[in-house]
């Protein structure tokens, strides 16, 4: 994906840059695989706010991804590349073999026409999925599953790449993009090659309504605030926050607090990420 930058014909305009698009190759959805998307506004079922700054945005309809890729032994073809709203890498529409119609994560360099499969029987080749006790170390990886069956779960954003590193007994290693090394069951799936859309984090957004299309509303400096609405607030002119540390809204610790709740996963971690 390229990027174009825009004229700097207004103070918005400046420093803006956009995708070109050029990938894409279909501009309308598949109908039969959309579904109504309800806007929540960052609240919960019982309508108490649990993320903070969401709200408008433009209307969206969900696109359905297969990310269990769990039409075995039936190959597909690359029928378009497509924009999905709902997430940064673009997605691809594929027509199996026997007339079903799938969306799945577009990988990079995959391109209309190209064959995917999944199965035990797949190549090692872009776009298929495979049993990762069936894949030779050092490949790179997206979309892996967790646990078996469940679907990818990791390593689904654009431009983002696992690399398969080992494998021991009933488990393989896996070298995760933020750096960190985790044990994932042999008998789990991934997709062979890196995301899509590699260039999305170079977008420059340059205006503030830009950021409300995508439905994210202001975020307000806590120092700006009084001392009712937030830790940091009150004091005469720009005070520092008079704190041994940063806090949350709620007076939470807001650095270097450990947030990671106790998870069955962790004993699969072999080293953590980087700081």
């Amino acid at each position: 994906m390229a990027l174009k930058v825009y004229r700097p014909t207004s103070p918005g305009r400046r420093g803006m840059s956009g995708s070109t698009f050029e990938e894409i190759t279909k501009s309308r959805p598949e109908k039969s695989l959309l579904k109504p998307l309800k806007k929540r506004g960052g609240r919960n079922n019982q309508g108490r706010m649990t993320v903070r700054h969401r709200g408008g945005g433009a209307k969206r309809r969900l696109r359905i991804i297969d990310f269990r890729r769990d039409k075995i032994g039936v190959p597909g073809r690359v029928a378009a590349i497509e924009y999905d709203p709902n997430r940064s890498a673009n997605i691809a529409l594929i027509y199996y073999a026997d007339g079903e119609k799938r969306y799945i994560l577009a990988p990079l360099g995959l391109k209309v026409g190209d064959t995917v499969k999944s199965g035990s029987d797949a190549e090692i080749k872009l776009g298929n999925a495979l049993p990762l006790r069936l894949i030779p170390s050092g490949t790179m990886l997206h979309n892996i599953e967790m646990d078996k069956g469940r679907g990818g779960q990791m390593v689904r954003s654009a431009g983002a790449a696992a690399q398969l590193m080992a494998k021991e007994g009933r488990h393989v290693l896996v070298r995760l993009p933020s750096g960190e090394m985790r044990r994932v069951d042999s008998n789990c799936v991934a997709t062979i090659g890196q995301v899509g859309n590699i260039d999305r984090r170079s977008i420059k957004m340059g205006k503030a309504g830009r950021r409300r299309w995508l439905g994210w509303r202001p975020t307000v400096r806590g120092s700006a605030m009084t001392p009712r609405d937030h830790p940091h607030g009150g004091g005469e002119g720009r005070s520092p926050i008079g704190l041994p540390g940063p806090k949350t809204p709620w007076g939470k610790p807001a650095l270097g607090h450990r947030t990671r709740k106790l998870k069955a996963s962790d004993r699969l971690i072999v080293k953590r990420r980087g700081k």
